[in-house]
């Protein structure tokens, strides 16, 4: 439950650059729901546990669903992990553009690379993935983020995140 006087899924309120916000510290599930255009199952993180203007840290237990809607015959492939960053990268770029005053331009992954996967799969986890986010450079237009994905301290996945910012799709 949310402390009076603020939005449901929302925690305490963050500091940024020294200067107080009403943008939470942390969120669970309902509050990123209402961050990123990912609807129903595919919204994948479970909670931010902390960010700032260059990270975020989230926590997600979705991998280990048997109806996730990235598994395949094969199961939920270690590769599905690279949505979990997408994911998180996401809700980064809202956090900070809330904090800001202002509202994250939409995005797209526009690629992946230099990605590791340390394993297969991730549905034979159980527990919970905690996934890491660092934007390293930014511009209006273009984000990168490198990203990892860990399992009980382990990582799983690694890689970057190229993210392209409010580009008009042709008609």
């Amino acid at each position: 439950m949310s402390p009076p006087g603020r939005p449901k899924g929302e925690g305490r309120s963050a500091q940024h650059e020294g200067h107080p916000t009403s943008t939470p510290a942390t969120l669970d599930h309902e509050g990123i729901a209402g961050l990123i255009p990912h609807a129903g199952r595919m919204c994948l993180l479970a909670r931010v546990e902390a960010w700032d203007a260059r990270r975020i840290r989230c926590g997600a237990t979705s991998h280990t669903e048997a109806d996730h809607p990235l598994r395949s015959a094969s199961g939920l492939l270690a590769s599905a992990a690279i949505e979990y960053a997408a994911q998180a990268a996401a809700v980064h770029g809202a956090l900070t553009a809330r904090a800001a005053g202002g509202v994250a331009a939409p995005g797209f992954l526009a690629s992946a690379r230099g990605v590791r996967l340390h394993r297969l799969r991730l549905d034979d986890l159980a527990g919970e993935l905690a996934i890491e986010t660092e934007q390293l450079a930014g511009a209006d237009r273009q984000l990168l983020y490198a990203f990892t994905v860990r399992h009980a301290g382990a990582t799983v996945v690694d890689g970057r995140l190229a993210v392209v910012l409010d580009t008009p799709l042709p008609t």
